[in-house]
Order: structure tokens, then C-alpha cells, then sequence
């Protein structure tokens, strides 16, 4: 008799609730004293995708003992506190406001007030409007798109904390951007993952915590610290409250490159078979499947992936796998770059579901039915209170994180 799907590794998710299966460790941050209450309010932050579309305006707030898995909801959120009596400062950059302020909410925090704007040439003006003095300060922000905007941003950030003397400065990036170039496939290129990594240090981070690196050699670019969360937790747990048949699914990578997250994660899905689509890449962003390792006929294919960008890789390979007679294609990635034309190529009819996280914030034209956002702020909150209490990875409830 088919055994339903079950995962090892809940966590959570901001469209559903599921109930833990394995509530094996109790992930609240610290509670700190309580002095001048501080509101937060998740009506604009928590937004839950019904049917691939921003949530209408009667829709209500999200109780967040339903939003969140009891493992990873903060104590802080039930008693805020006052700010002059931890030393830990989170400031956000404009390229994803609404995901710092589910972190800050999350540790029961507010946002550091922080002026950014824009000269009429370009230039980017940063300036602190608290004192940092001291503090161990983490700064939000992806270097998603506009790639080049944000990481001038982030980079001014970090010298302007440097500059009013915090104790230690820790990069927050959800998406890395220049991931993709961290090696030499052909002559006379750049290393731009090195190049980015050098920045970030020069500017004076002293910590770096990403989210699904492209690659695992990334952190070694870095000259310092750097904290690896994987969002892949966020998305079993979704993908568990589906129950799905274990006999019928199969994790399928898209390409050869990802058979190791692709296996890792089969594993976490009651050790799922493997299947790998063979492509061929004749240049950048275009992609060409050539042929299908594994069977996926009558089975329900999920295919994993770090970043969805074109689209192009991921859409080959789903209609390769219902060639070969895949009953349902469900797509999932941790990071929604969704340049042009990925939105046509993912709402085509090829997939069942397409499950991303927000690293990256999602246009509201970018809103599809098939979409379903997962949110990665209680996991980035945690790892923050951890690093900020100087918890050793080694601890067991803190591997389960997904940190390295």
C-alpha cells in the first residue's frame, strides 16, 4: 500500500499551514526584556498568493499562529520589546523591504530607520538615522534585479555602518546576484562571483549569510564568514501538506549540474527516485534538452532547481517530461529572477504548480495561477538570533536549519 509522502524537515510557509510532523526542536529566539511596546503591522508584509494574485483588500490579516509552524514562531512576536535593550540593529535596503520587515517582525524587532536615495545622475545616498555605535548590525538586501543598483546599494550600506562604528556588520542577502559566474568556462572571462565576493569585504561586511548560493565553491570567494541557509526545507514542508504518494513522485533535476540538490532533496521526500534531464547549452539563457535518465511515466515529477531566470532549462524539461508520460509537473526554486519571457514559458499549461520562496519580491504583473510563493523570513530570522548569540553550527537543532 502506497506510504503517504512525508518530510523530515518542516518549516515555514506563508500561503498554507501545516501542522509539524516532527516537531523535534523549539527554534524561538530569546526573549528579551519588555520596555515601551512596539506594534508590528503584517497587513502589507504577509501577503498570501490566492490563485497566483495579491490578496483582495477584505481578505483580513493572517493569525500568525496560523501562518507559521509552531517551531518557528517567535515568542517575540506574543511581547515586543524596547530596542535600547538589545544591541542587534536590522536595516533594510529598498530592493526587498517587505521580507526584512517579516524578519524584523519575526524577532519581535523593528526596522532601523535608514534614509537611501537617488541623485538625479544615479548616485546613491545612504544615511543612518540611529546610532549604530557598537552594535552587531545585519543589513537586507538581495542583489536581484537591478543587479548592478543593489549591490551599489548594499555596498554603500555597509560602508555607512562602518563608518558609525558598528561592532560587526553582517550582510543579509537572500539572492546572491553574479552567482552564475564563479568559474572559467572559456577563454578570457571573468570570475564575477570573486569580483562581488571582494566587494562585499572590502566595504567592510564582517559576516556574509546567503540563501542557496548557485554554487557551494561561492563561499570560498569570501574572506570571511559566511553563514549558507537553504530554502529547501520551506518547500518540502509545502510539498508534504500535498501528501502525496510516495510511489508516485519522482524528483527530477533539469539539469546535470543540479543532480546534487536534486538527490538531497529525493532523499527528504521518503527517498524519491532520481531522474536527470540531459541539456545541452549552446549560450547564455538558451538551453536545449537532449534526453531524459530515469522514469517518469505515470509518476508525478518535481523539478528542483536554485533559480528560475528565462525559464527556458525548466520549461524544456517539463515538456520533455510529459513527453515520456509524466502525469503532473511541479516546478520549485528558491529564487524568482523571472526575466522576460519566463512568466509566458511557466503559465503555458506545462506545470501543475510552480513553487518559489521570496528572495526575490514578485511583481504584481508577474502574478500567475500557477504561482505559489513560500516565505523564507522565519528561517532567515532564526539564523539571525543564532548568529547574533553566537550559536555553534555544530548544535544539532541548528544544523537542521539548513545552515552550513
Amino acid at each position: 500500500m502506497a506510504s503517504s509522502l512525508r518530510c523530515p524537515s518542516p518549516t515555514n510557509f506563508t500561503q498554507f499551514s501545516v501542522t509539524p510532523s516532527n516537531p523535534f526542536l523549539n527554534l524561538s529566539p530569546r526573549k528579551l526584556p519588555v520596555r515601551n511596546p512596539i506594534k508590528c503591522n503584517l497587513a502589507e508584509q504577509l501577503k498570501v498568493l490566492e490563485n497566483g494574485k495579491p490578496p483582495s483588500s477584505n481578505s483580513g490579516l493572517i493569525g500568525m499562529e496560523q501562518s507559521f509552524p509552531s517551531f518557528l514562531t517567535s515568542k517575540n512576536l506574543e511581547s515586543s520589546i524596547n530596542r535600547n535593550d538589545t544591541r542587534l540593529r536590522i536595516f533594510s535596503g529598498t530592493a526587498n523591504p517587505a521580507l526584512a520587515q517579516e524578519i524584523a517582525c519575526y524577532m519581535g524587532l523593528q526596522l532601523g530607520k535608514i534614509k537611501i536615495k537617488r541623485f538625479a545622475d544615479g548616485e546613491i545616498y545612504v544615511q543612518l538615522q540611529e546610532s549604530v555605535r557598537g552594535c552587531d548590525v545585519f543589513l537586507v538586501q538581495p542583489t536581484c534585479p537591478p543587479a548592478n543598483e543593489n549591490l551599489m546599494e548594499l555596498l554603500i550600506m555597509i560602508d555607512a555602518c562602518r563608518r558609525a562604528s558598528a561592532k560587526n556588520i553582517t550582510a543579509v542577502i537572500p539572492y546572491f546576484g553574479y552567482a552564475r559566474a564563479d568559474r572559467k568556462t572559456q577563454g578570457r572571462e571573468s570570475i564575477a562571483a570573486k569580483l562581488v565576493a571582494n566587494l562585499i569585504t572590502e566595504a567592510g561586511a564582517n559576516r556574509v549569510l546567503a540563501c542557496d548560493l548557485h554554487s557551494g565553491q561561492s563561499m570560498g570567494y569570501f574572506d570571511i564568514p559566511v553563514d549558507h541557509v537553504y530554502g529547501q526545507p520551506v518547500i518540502l514542508d509545502y510539498l508534504a501538506s500535498k501528501t502525496i504518494c510516495s510511489d508516485d513522485l519522482v524528483v527530477v533535476s533539469p539539469d546535470v549540474g543540479g543532480v546534487a540538490r536534486a538527490r538531497a532533496f529525493a532523499k527528504k521526500l521518503s527517498d524519491a527516485p532520481l531522474a536527470i534531464v540531459d541539456k545541452r547549452r549552446h549560450g547564455h539563457n538558451v538551453a536545449e534538452v537532449m534526453n531524459l535518465i530515469g522514469d517518469v511515466k505515470g509518476k508525478v515529477a518535481v523539478m528542483v532547481d536554485d533559480m528560475i531566470d528565462t525559464a527556458g532549462t525548466i520549461a524544456k524539461g517539463a515538456a520533455l517530461l510529459h513527453q515520456e508520460g509524466a502525469r503532473e509537473v511541479y516546478a520549485c526554486s528558491t529564487h524568482a529572477v523571472f526575466s522576460p519571457p519566463a512568466i509566458e514559458r511557466l503559465s503555458s499549461g506545462l506545470f501543475q504548480e510552480v513553487i518559489i520562496t521570496n528572495t526575490i519580491p514578485i511583481l504584481e504583473k508577474n502574478y500567475f495561477p500557477q504561482l505559489t510563493v513560500l516565505s523564507v523570513a522565519n528561517l532567515l530570522g532564526e539564523t539571525i538570533w543564532r548568529v547574533h548569540d553566537d550559536c555553534s553550527v555544530g548544535f544539532e537543532p541548528y544544523s537542521s536549519l539548513g545552515l552550513d
